[in-house]
């Protein structure tokens, strides 16, 4: 099983190398694309080599969920919480893009450690907006409290137009995703997935991981959900997260492995898909060359037969001769 790395190696690759190279005057603009429809846009001006732009636009959020000006509740606190004075957010954001910033890159730390781990925060952004309402509930959990002024049910968007639920107690966080998938064939093969995804859950080494389940239909904690948010072809799974799970840096691995669920097992859907493909390409190869192989001997057997039966006449030809 592969994980998904947060930082966004395009935008840490950027950075790294508009720190390195500080001092020249150069003319920055460039845009990148991940997966789930989160699109980047990066600007340098020669006038202020020191300022970088990073603007993000957001998968577009289905009607249940919560945005405030553009983001998801929370997201600007985080955001003054992970960069501090390194960004400033500027309003409004431009156009076409939910969040623009302005990093100052003369605010880095001297020391490399603490200047690449920054970086890296600041290349982990999508993490940081659009886990900020996980955060929010995931942080009041590890305190065993409910987060005050929200819903009994959260709709987060992870993916265009989709969402994931949150269903927040004092002692546990119910998390359920409606897993909706477009090809026929990784339906079916996301259904299998998700099946042994969760039996492996019941092995002896995964003891401390949260319990998970999958329905073919929504489970009862989504009863006041919209019946929009509920069309799901592949079914429904839903994990129990408790206060033992958000304890410390298990908080941040929680919030990614959460918000990038639907990601890591269409990841794999395909990788699986791609891995049969393969199978059955070499599967067909072998049998070619197999019957390739049949074909001379064919050809081989049809001569001999015809020389023995030519000497066989021969000889029939020298008795007669001899006889007469």
């Amino acid at each position: 099983m592969i994980l998904l790395q947060s930082a966004s190696r395009f935008l840490l690759q950027v950075l790294l190398n508009r720190v390195e190279n500080l001092d020249k005057g150069v003319e920055l603009d460039c845009q990148s694309v991940e997966f789930d429809d989160v699109r980047y846009h990066i600007q340098v001006s020669l006038r202020y080599p020191q300022f970088l732009v990073l603007s993000m636009s957001l998968p577009i959020p289905p009607p249940e969920t919560i945005f405030v000006d553009g983001l998801p509740f929370g997201a600007i606190e985080a955001i003054k919480a992970a960069y501090g004075a390194l960004v400033q957010i500027l309003d409004p954001p431009k156009d076409g893009y939910n969040l623009t910033m302005r990093l100052d890159l003369v605010q880095l730390p001297q020391d490399e450690e603490l200047q690449y781990d920054l970086l890296e925060k600041v290349a982990s952004v999508r993490e940081v907006v659009l886990g900020a309402p996980l955060r929010v509930v995931l942080k009041h959990l590890a305190s065993k409290r409910v987060p005050p002024d929200l819903d009994r049910l959260i709709a987060l968007v992870h993916r265009p137009r989709e969402s994931f639920f949150l269903a927040p107690e004092a002692d546990k966080v119910t998390v359920v995703y409606p897993m909706r998938f477009n090809d026929s064939i990784d339906t079916v093969l996301a259904i299998s997935f998700l099946e042994e995804f969760v039996e492996a859950r019941r092995t002896a080494g995964l003891n401390n991981a949260p319990p998970c389940f999958w329905s073919p239909v929504p489970p009862q904690v989504l009863e006041e959900a919209p019946t929009e948010a509920l069309s799901a072809n592949s079914g429904f799974v839903t994990f129990v997260i408790y206060p033992r799970h958000v304890e410390g840096r298990k908080l941040d691995r929680t919030v990614w492995s959460l918000l990038t669920f639907h990601a890591y097992v269409s990841y794999h859907v395909k990788c699986s898909e791609g891995f049969m493909h393969t199978r059955m390409r070499r599967r067909v190869e072998s049998l070619i060359q197999a019957l390739d192989r049949a074909k001379p001997e064919i050809e081989d057997s049809k001569k001999n037969a015809q020389n023995r039966s030519s000497k066989r006449l021969s000889l029939m030809e020298i008795r007669n001769n001899t006889n007469s």
